[in-house]
């Protein structure tokens, strides 16, 4: 096994987690703390896909501009990365509690503006204050929790950041369920999110630093008392030892403790190759599509044929309980498996699901129902004006119709059965009531299919292959690969990849849909993670149940590891290892 532990620790690892509620829970204490950071970084990925259906109904300049409803999910993001870039900074200069707190900060600042937000531009406005708050929280809760952990057990707790930010999509929508009926709808649900800010805020008071940051400021007699609540008595000792053993080599090997740029980065073998695998599984966790799935979700089973809002979000809230339940093995996997056969076996599944989403909306576009001219023409006034002009409107289906845009046409179903032909007219509220009064369905994102239930599947299936392999490694790996000299500026970089790969999807996907189609936008995820599954077979490490100082030494002998189910037997030996 790398790294030179003993074979038994991994096995035991999910236990010995949770037998901390009672052997030392304050350990557990302080990654669940750290760990609603994670939270807020999940409500307000999931939140987002509700509200944005109420505030197109409040907004109809919203409604009726795509690149709008882009900037309102992708702000957050944009904010995000400048929040991810501070943090690093912030966590190497003033610490980990500390970048906390003021993400907190910043996170309750935002979900006030949202919630009294008097037109789209100061939503936007809060969303940048909340993206800054969930960038800062992002890279600055897993690796609190990672320098708090004991090794054997580091990658269990860390999956808790990782279940958390899971668990806070599943709350999203089920809170975007319960205000769907209440005045206000999309401000309460934005609103909402002040809350755990402001509870994680309190908790952190009382909470210490980070020890090995304490370590790193030559606060050492606070770095040891912590430790020594942290680890168990027989442990301790050595795990100061290492901490300081590790400390003093950089120094003396640098001439500083506070020295830090780019072309140190770049020339540092042991960080090169650990922002490699880092970066290159951030950028990869977003490009893979996971979050066109969690804040367009409602808008991608319109897509499929489900055309009321409720279902829409009812729909969501299985996937986001299934993502949930995935962080949930993953916690019981991590030590067990390891982070790159997770990686892998999670690539794979990823793969098969947006396969099977490329074919269910190719299926959908194909088979949309026809027009009825009798349907259409039945009241004049609310005749599609393209449709009236066209020299084909006999050719004419739903998806014809959907994309006529002067004005915007909607599809009013059969009262025969909907996927019988239909009506295409005017798209507005008082045309859709018109539709809805003779007990028909009306359609403006998607048509309808009988293969809706079919994107269901393939939506699920996508969320339990990613959620306990790429929805949770990256953060880990990057929580523990680097020197810890380096570890803040690090993971702040890993961090910005992560949210600025995360802007160009949302910011993005609304608009691929309608210029490539539904189905093209999931194969181009697809392939895209087939080269994410080659990148982690030939550039990630295996650093399951390693100590960090440990895998600094195996990082600057590392070579590629392709046959990466088998166990290394040797243990790593600084300039003569293997991973």
């Amino acid at each position: 096994m790398e790294g030179g532990i003993h074979g038994g620790a991994d096995k035991s690892a999910f236990r010995e987690c949770f037998s901390l509620t009672w052997k030392n829970p304050y350990v557990l204490r302080l990654a669940f703390s750290a760990g609603i950071g994670g939270l807020l970084f999940g409500y307000d990925t999931g939140v987002i896909s509700g509200a944005l259906l109420y505030i197109k109904e409040d907004f109809k300049t919203v409604d009726r501009e795509t690149w709008l409803q882009e900037m309102i999910v992708s702000m957050a993001v944009a904010g995000a990365i400048v929040g991810a870039a501070i943090g690093g900074w912030a966590n190497d200069k003033f610490g980990r509690r500390s970048a906390i707190l003021m993400a907190d900060f910043l996170f309750l600042i935002g979900a006030i503006i949202m919630a009294v937000a008097p037109n789209p531009s100061l939503i936007v406005v809060g969303r940048v204050f909340v993206g800054l708050g969930v960038g800062m929280a992002s890279m600055t809760a897993p690796l609190y929790i990672s320098e708090a952990s004991p090794a054997k057990i580091r990658g269990a707790l860390v999956s808790t950041n990782g279940f958390l930010i899971t668990g806070g999509q599943f709350v999203s929508y089920l809170i975007n369920l319960a205000f769907t009926d209440v005045k206000g709808t999309w401000r309460w649900m934005l609103g909402i999110a002040g809350v755990p800010a402001l509870l994680q805020f309190i908790l952190m008071f009382t909470l210490p630093e980070s020890p090995r940051w304490l370590y790193r400021k030559g606060r050492e007699e606070e770095a040891k008392a912590i430790m020594r609540r942290i680890y168990s008595a027989e442990d301790v000792e050595h795990e100061i030892r290492a901490l300081k053993d590790s400390v003093e080599s950089e120094i003396f090997e640098e001439g500083s403790s506070e020295k830090i740029n780019i072309t140190k980065l770049c020339k540092t073998k042991t960080v090169r190759r650990g922002l490699i695998a880092g970066v290159g599984l951030q950028v990869f966790q977003q490009f893979v599509g996971i979050n066109t799935v969690m804040y367009y979700s409602p808008t991608i089973f319109q897509l499929a044929g489900f055309a009321s809002n409720r279902t829409a979000i009812l729909l969501s809230l299985v996937t986001a309980g299934l993502n949930a339940f995935g962080s949930i093995i993953s916690i019981y996997l991590i030590d067990r498996t390891g982070r790159k056969k997770l990686l892998i076996i999670s690539l794979f599944g990823v793969i098969v699901s947006l396969g099977l989403l490329t074919g269910v909306f190719y299926e959908v576009t194909t088979h949309a129902p026809a027009i009825s001219s009798l349907e259409t023409q039945r009241f004049n006034n609310v005749t599609c004006p393209d449709y009236n002009s066209s020299l084909k409107a006999q050719t004419w289906d739903c998806m014809t119709c959907l994309k006529a845009s002067s004005p915007s046409c909607g599809f009013c179903s059969s009262p025969s059965g909907k996927e019988h032909p239909g009506a295409c007219w005017v798209s507005n509220d008082s045309v859709k009531d018109l539709c809805h009064n003779e007990n028909r369905l009306w359609y403006t994102r998607g048509c309808p299919s009988n293969f809706g239930w079919f994107a269901l599947l393939g939506l699920g299936l996508y969320i339990i292959f990613f959620s306990p392999g790429m929805g949770t490694v990256p953060w880990i790996v990057n929580s523990e690969i680097y020197p810890l000299r380096f570890r803040g500026i690090c993971g702040g970089i890993a961090a910005t990849a992560n949210w600025i790969s995360n802007l160009i999807v949302a910011q993005s996907f609304l608009s691929l849909t309608e210029a490539i189609g539904t189905s093209w936008t999931f194969l181009m995820f697809g392939v895209i993670s087939v080269i994410a599954l080659l990148f982690v077979v030939v550039c990630v490490p295996e650093t399951k149940g390693m100590p960090m100082e440990e895998i600094e030494k195996m990082l600057e002998g590392r070579s590629l590891h392709f046959k990466f189910w088998k166990k290394r037997s040797q243990p790593v030996e600084k300039g003569n290892q293997t991973a």
